[in-house]
């Protein structure tokens, strides 16, 4: 457990540890949720960061088969 400060703006300042485990930089956006009991904080990652998570999850060819497969099943 961190005990923080905050300022008169309403700002606060995470402890170095918590900034480097969940990877939270300057200017990043975060998801504020009221809990009932509390506030959660979650940070919402850059699109950039997502490149490649699905790699190794299924070939190329087998995601060209799907994204055809719904595709043909889109009615505009």
């Amino acid at each position: 457990m961190e005990v923080v400060s905050v300022t008169r703006k309403g700002q606060v300042t995470f402890p170095i540890a918590l900034r480097r485990k969940y990877g939270i930089r300057e200017g990043m956006k975060m998801i504020v949720e009221d809990s009932g009991s509390g506030i959660a904080l979650k940070p919402i990652p850059r699109l950039e960061d997502l490149a490649g998570i699905d790699a190794g999850k299924m070939t190329l060819a087998e995601a060209f088969a799907i994204l055809d497969k719904m595709r043909s099943e889109d009615r505009y």
